[in-house]
């Protein structure tokens, strides 16, 4: 079962500057796309941050996602 991101992403004003993060934790999506683009495979990420789970990483993977898609660009 798939999990929503909404229930796994948090934004707590006192954690990490009010930034996304996984249930939390001080670890903020941005941390995790972070690893995942410099070629970071989940497995390692997993492997190296015990507390994250495949689900957590998925998370990020569909929020990142969810805000692409909103994203608006003005044209001046």
């Amino acid at each position: 079962m798939n999990t929503p991101y909404q229930s796994i992403i948090t934004l707590e004003a006192g954690v990490r500057s009010g930034k996304p993060t996984i249930r939390g934790l001080r670890m903020t999506v941005y941390d995790v796309l972070s690893y995942l683009a410099s070629g970071m495979t989940a497995k390692e990420i997993l492997e190296d941050f015990p507390m994250l789970t495949e689900e957590d990483i998925q998370a990020c993977l569909s929020y990142a996602a969810d805000r692409e898609h909103q994203l608006v660009v003005a044209h001046a």
